[in-house]
């Protein structure tokens, strides 16, 4: 049995979005592949250390801001090993490669360069994962003022909705999601309806959203581009990612109107739960806007919200 080898890798990113990767050098394995820059966790250092160091040594960059994201495994024929990504945002120093053969940015919904490394290869499609989910909630404010609220949204630059109508009898369920499907469309957002499978491929909605009840018995993942859960504790979370689904929602973090009695996590207990977590996880319960950079330095891949999505100033 290969010893699991610890790696950390940079998601550097600039403003507009775009992120850099790295063609390996011929002489190393995979030459020609493209990766993320980074390298070996040395003993007694921590992933995040290792990785402001190899950047240092690699790239001649002093990183600023680092916040943890997703961590994935993956066995090669040479190592098994342990990929611990951060999102790189802010550095000191011109990027002057020591180590590549080239160097490219590169935007996640149109990359120009390959192929992927094999272990880097799935975080390509959780980087074009909107950062905030929507929520609808219709049945309490009304259709028509939901959609209104969805058009500003959308406008702001809202390019992910779930659609969650529990209760909402289905002939209205499905004209209210196709009139949500239509506005996303303009602004090129993703649409997932809350369980409904069945009337998600009548709609072809981009995917699917778990209630986590449905995690203890779904035992393959629904056949759609984006599948997600809601999740409120590390067994749900480890469920949604051995189903290979594309993201979670965990919470609540702060009290909320909708479920008053749960208990909030707070951020330290966020944190805890999704640590060296495979897939990407949004934070959920009572956020707002403002809470962004501290979800995502708690590793939340961003926030999920229903009042904080429609009812912003």
């Amino acid at each position: 049995m290969k010893k699991r080898v610890e790696v950390a890798a940079g998601v550097i990113t600039r403003p507009d979005g775009s992120f850099l990767l790295g063609q390996r050098a011929p002489g190393t394995f995979y030459p020609g592949y493209w990766e993320f820059p980074g390298g070996k966790v040395e003993a007694g250092e921590t992933a995040e250390q290792a990785l402001i160091r190899e950047l240092d040594e690699e790239l001649g960059i002093r990183v600023t801001s680092i916040r943890p994201w997703v961590t994935r495994e993956h066995r090669y024929e040479h190592a098994h090993v342990r990929l611990h990504f951060f999102e790189v945002t802010g550095w000191d120093g011109e990027i002057n490669d020591h180590v590549h053969s080239a160097l490219s940015w590169e935007h996640a919904d149109r990359p120009g360069v390959g192929p992927m490394l094999p272990a880097n290869g799935p975080i390509l499609k959780a980087l074009r994962l909107p950062r905030w989910m929507g929520i609808t909630h219709a049945a309490d404010i009304g259709t028509e003022a939901q959609l209104a609220r969805l058009d500003a949204a959308l406008e702001r630059g809202l390019r992910l909705v779930q659609v969650r109508e529990p209760g909402m009898p289905r002939g209205e369920l499905a004209s209210f999601t196709g009139a949500v499907i239509r506005r996303a469309r303009e602004y090129g957002a993703l649409v997932v309806i809350n369980q409904d499978c069945g009337l998600a491929h009548e709609l072809g909605v981009d995917g699917v959203h778990l209630p986590a009840a449905e995690l203890a018995w779904v035992t393959v993942r629904p056949d759609f581009e984006w599948v997600g859960a809601s999740c409120h504790c590390r067994a749900e979370l480890e469920r949604a990612a051995e189903l290979g689904l594309d993201y979670a929602l965990l919470g609540a973090v702060r009290p909320t109107l909708t479920h008053p009695e749960r208990e909030a996590l707070g951020w330290d207990a966020f944190a805890e739960l999704v640590r060296d977590l495979p897939i990407p996880v949004f934070a959920l319960g009572g956020l707002v806007e403002g809470d962004m950079d501290a979800a995502r330095r708690a590793a939340a891949h961003g926030i999920a919200a229903i009042r904080g999505t429609w009812f912003q100033s």
